[in-house]
């Protein structure tokens, strides 16, 4: 029996997450398509002018959004941002400063402390219980 490779393929929306674009701004070939994993592997190492545009200036989908600002996704909708917004609009909120933003940079900053604690409490019962024992 022969076995062949089936060629892996992804959704257009799939394949836009992976690569962090919003998916609405890729050019049409690209959202009615199927993407191959060989053809992602492609965008990633040589990504084409619209893929180093839309990364560059937007728009940016929401994780990308959030991780621009310093805060969660839920923040965002939070902060009244549910759409993709461009660099340009990203930096005008950095600018601004606004009190949502501010309040959600200093809840992120509490998570990422706590996680950080959390783990070194973890990290100091995992040597404890590797000890000598008699």
């Amino acid at each position: 029996m022969k076995s062949h490779q089936s060629t892996q393929t992804m959704k257009p929306a799939t394949a836009a997450k992976k690569l962090g674009v919003y998916l609405e701004a890729t050019p049409a070939e690209f959202r009615e398509g199927v993407v191959s994993r060989a053809e992602l592997d492609q965008l990633q190492a040589e990504p084409p002018e619209w893929l180093r545009e839309l990364r560059a200036n937007g728009p940016h989908p929401r994780p990308v959004v959030a991780s621009k600002l310093g805060v969660s996704i839920t923040g965002l909708a939070r902060g009244g941002i549910t759409e993709a917004l461009t660099t340009e609009q990203i930096e005008a909120l950095k600018q601004a400063q606004p009190e949502w933003l501010q309040a959600e940079r200093a809840t992120q900053a509490e998570v990422r402390k706590e996680a950080a604690r959390i783990k070194k409490r973890d990290a100091e019962r995992e040597a404890r219980s590797d000890g000598p024992r008699s």
